[in-house]
This record gives C-alpha cells, sequence and structure tokens, in this order.
C-alpha cells in the first residue's frame, strides 16, 4: 500500500489516503504526549502522504482536537481530509479542585455527557469547530452509540437519535457543512441497525475486520457493498497485539488480552513464517 495514492469512500466525493492516522492517541489515553512529540509525530505523518485524520471530542476530552487543528490550520485546507464524533458533549466537572478525566491517563479536565437529540449533536459540531479552527468538517459520525457504551441505556439513547438526533446530522450534510455522515462500529451489530433506519455514507469499522477478525466478511460488509456504503478501518492490529505478537502483557482492546487470543496469535505467527 502507498500512502499516498488515495480511495474514494464509497458513494461520495471523498478521497482518502490509504492511510490514515487516528488522533486518539494525541488524548493522551495511554500515555502522556508532550507538545513536541504531538508536533513531530503529525510532521512525520505529512511528510509521508497521509492526508486522512480521525479525531473525537472524546479523544483526552478536547485535547485531540486542539492539537489536530493546531496542525492543521497551518496546511492547506484542500490537501486534508478530517473526521470527527458527534454524540458526547464536553462540560467542566461539578467539583472542579483535582478533578481528573476518565478513561484516559491525561488529557484536559473536562466531563462529559451522552446526548443524541438535535440540540447535543449541534452542540458538539459546534464545538469541535472551534476546537479545530475550521468551519466545515469533511466526516461526521456519530460515536459510540452501541451496548458496549450504553447497556441498558442503549434504547433510550437511539431513541434521541432517531427522533431528532438524524435530522441534526442530515441537516449538517444538505448544507454543506459536512460531506458526509457515518457512525463508528466496534460492534457488528451496529452496522444493519443504522442501514436498515438511516441513509449513512459509511462506516468507521473498529477491530472488527483484521487478520484476527473475519466476522464482518458474513454480514456486515456485504450489506455495506450492496449499497456503496464506504467502509473505513481502524484499529487494524486489535489495539495492540497483532503489532507486540502473543507476549505478557499483550493488549487486545485495551486491555491484558485472553488465552484463546494468544493462542490465535500464536497460530497466525506460525503461518507467517512458514510463508517467510
Amino acid at each position: 500500500m502507498n500512502a499516498n495514492e488515495k480511495r474514494k469512500l464509497g458513494r461520495t466525493d471523498v478521497e482518502l489516503t490509504q492511510f490514515g492516522f487516528g488522533a486518539a492517541s494525541l488524548g493522551e489515553i495511554f500515555a502522556l504526549v508532550s507538545e513536541e512529540d504531538t508536533l513531530s509525530t503529525l510532521q512525520t505523518l505529512w511528510k509521508h502522504g497521509v492526508r486522512y485524520i480521525d479525531t473525537a471530542p472524546f479523544y483526552g476530552f478536547g485535547l485531540s482536537e486542539h492539537r489536530v487543528g493546531s496542525f492543521l490550520s497551518q496546511q492547506p485546507r484542500q490537501e486534508f481530509v478530517l473526521s470527527t464524533k458527534v454524540g458526547r458533549v464536553l462540560k467542566a466537572p461539578k467539583v472542579k479542585a483535582g478533578f481528573k478525566a476518565p478513561f484516559f491517563l491525561g488529557g484536559l479536565p473536562f466531563d462529559y455527557v451522552f446526548d443524541y437529540t438535535y440540540d447535543g449533536i449541534m452542540r458538539s459540531f459546534e464545538d469541535s469547530l472551534q476546537r479545530l479552527r475550521l468551519n466545515s468538517i469533511d466526516l461526521l459520525l456519530i460515536h459510540d452509540l452501541e451496548f458496549g457504551h450504553h447497556g441498558a441505556k442503549l434504547q433510550t439513547y437511539r431513541d434521541q437519535f432517531s427522533d431528532s438526533g438524524w435530522r441534526a446530522v442530515e441537516r449538517l450534510r444538505s448544507t454543506g457543512e459536512v460531506r458526509a455522515i457515518g457512525a463508528g462500529a466496534n460492534e457488528l451489530e451496529v452496522i444493519p441497525y443504522f442501514l436498515e433506519r438511516f441513509d449513512l455514507d459509511f462506516f468507521i469499522l473498529a477491530r472488527q475486520y483484521t487478520l484476527l477478525e473475519q466476522d464482518a466478511l458474513d454480514e456486515a460488509l456485504p450489506m455495506c457493498q450492496a449499497r456503496n456504503v464506504g467502509i473505513i478501518l481502524a484499529s487494524v492490529f486489535n489495539s495492540g497485539i497483532l503489532v507486540t505478537g502473543p507476549v505478557e502483557g499483550a493488549k487486545y482492546v485495551y486491555e491484558d488480552a485472553p488465552a484463546e487470543v494468544l493462542e490465535k496469535v500464536t497460530r497466525i505467527e506460525q503461518v507467517c513464517r512458514r510463508h517467510n
């Protein structure tokens, strides 16, 4: 694969470089990242032709968007494609003294609420524009509207989206403030759920189509192909183990890999070695 080579995203007019950069790490999810290392990372990507960057308000509670926006504001707008997400609204914590944002090792001192309503999505979008220093976004995704993040409250949030949130993202697309709308999918069930109800342009499919995971071939990917809906693959190393191999402490879905995953990766490595 060539980082400079581009592919059209489904039925949209958006063309993406084959390699993109997921900027969750710039929000300090696993490690603190200095401003110098942030700039060096983004400069290196740019030097090697990567022109697609994905971020979200959740990544470092605004920090990732601030850092990505600071860099991209110095680049020609027509040179890159940017995606961000809606579904969470950042807010100041109720107790400010000593507050530490959850989930991320670092990040900014903000809390969040899930909000998939019309007003919540518009608020999130407008806040992102300011953090990113842009007046439009190429790709906008509905973030984490799935069981793993909401459990028993999932239907409540899906009702929010269907009752009014969908109207917000559809309006943003129709007015040209975003070029395409999609959804993030950490779970395969997300794809048929959205395709059967909403006119989405694409999905970011995380961890579900890799050397380790192939179930997406059964239903999800054929459904997208039949509708000419684009797919962007993310977390193609299953959050670490396909890079490190089955070593002690190897990560799978952001946690220590269970024994059955370690065994499967061991078998994959054996096949690779046999074929050099």
